[in-house]
């Protein structure tokens, strides 16, 4: 033993893993407020995440955020469980506790509300329906978070139907589920406007729904990042829309988890952002 106290050690697991921006986001929150510290990326394999989630804690770990495809399988291992975590069905951060327990979060919702209100801060979400595209593990956190800050309707559309049913059965009579061919339709007066699914991302198939129908006072937001701005938000900023990329809601959903691995909650700004893009 040492006099010497132990640095705190947090990181990402998923698989893949390599294309993630989380570590180069930590490291600069690190260098800018001179904290003791380093977050990694580990790619793990599902059949042994129950092994590295209980060893880590042993070689100096604080917490780590987790990624597709282990979100929904955490929740089985935690010790802890937030009421969010478990509503979403999904968590994205956990805290090792000096107790030795873990302790499961979700942070994507929070994550999603503080990008629109930093960046389209005229946004009223209470004044009108939203329309959601995309109906998994992501379209979850968005929708819970849509309804905890008032929307009065969602409408949800999914190229297979039943996963948006699925949504309705979890969330309520709020939520409406449109069949995909008649996606277009449900922009009709929707003050708010999400792409929860991988269409439009590099590498995915485009994203082919007509946009006539949007507002030009909607606020539209993708939650791909890659490309920064999709056709998606092409189109609609071509048509008047404020619109929100993805990226923000990265940023700002790392920060409970950093605050609460290295005892500083880091600001989320232009800098943190051109840092990321590098």
């Amino acid at each position: 033993m040492t006099d010497h106290p132990r640095i705190p050690l947090a990181g990402v697991i998923g698989s893949p893993i390599a294309h993630s921006r989380s570590p180069r986001l930590h490291a600069y929150w690190l260098r800018k407020y001179g904290l003791a510290g380093h977050y990694v990326p580990m790619d793990v394999a599902q059949a042994d995440l129950a092994e590295v989630l209980r060893a880590l804690p042993k070689a100096g770990f604080v917490g780590c955020n987790v990624t597709i495809p282990h979100k929904e399988t955490v929740l089985q291992l935690a010790d802890v469980v937030t009421d969010r975590a478990s509503l979403i069905g999904a968590a994205n951060t956990l805290i090792f506790r000096k107790d030795g327990k873990i302790h499961a979060d979700n942070t994507d919702g929070y994550g999603f509300i503080a990008n629109l209100r930093q960046n389209a801060p005229d946004w009223k979400p209470a004044s009108g329906p939203a329309a959601v595209f995309g109906a998994g593990g992501a379209a979850r956190a968005i929708v819970a978070s849509l309804l905890e800050v008032g929307v009065p309707e969602i409408r949800v559309t999914n190229r297979t139907r039943p996963r948006a049913e699925g949504l309705r059965a979890e969330f309520g009579a709020k939520v409406v589920v449109c069949d995909w061919v008649q996606a277009g339709n449900m922009l009709d007066d929707a003050v708010t406007v999400v792409n929860t699914s991988s269409l439009g991302m590099v590498g995915k198939p485009e994203f082919l729904v007509p946009l006539d129908g949007l507002m030009a006072s909607a606020v539209v937001t993708d939650l791909v990042y890659t490309p920064l701005r999709t056709k998606f938000l092409e189109t609609a900023a071509a048509m008047g829309c404020t619109t929100v990329d993805g990226l923000g809601m990265l940023l700002h959903q790392a920060a409970p988890g950093f605050e609460r691995w290295f005892g500083k909650r880091p600001e989320v700004d232009q800098a943190t952002r051109d840092a990321v893009l590098g």
